[in-house]
């Protein structure tokens, strides 16, 4: 079964390519995850201050795209990117949870 997951990619007002995550990214969607951020042209800023469960699968997308992509994470996801390792390769933009 796959698990609920939203893309939504847009055009920031800078004209970076803007990806909004909503749901749950794991092993089960990322293939859509990966295709989202591959369609996109130039650089990604991944929004996923909405992302409920990130799991290994889902690192692994964001760690093949280091190399153009940056992210806007909660506080609560902020550290699993920072102890992945994920923090030394991007640049994490924390977003502090209301």
């Amino acid at each position: 079964m796959t698990t609920p997951l939203s893309l939504t990619p847009s055009r920031r007002s800078d004209g970076a390519t803007l990806l909004t995550v909503v749901g749950e990214i794991d092993m089960s969607n990322t293939d859509a995850f990966a295709t989202a951020i591959e369609t996109t042209d130039g650089p990604v800023v991944v929004d996923l201050t909405a992302v409920e469960y990130l799991d290994s699968a889902g690192l692994s997308v964001l760690f093949s795209h280091s190399d153009r992509i940056e992210v806007i994470a909660s506080s609560l996801l902020a550290p699993v990117l920072s102890i992945s390792g994920l923090a030394d390769l991007v640049t994490v933009h924390r977003v502090d949870a209301p």
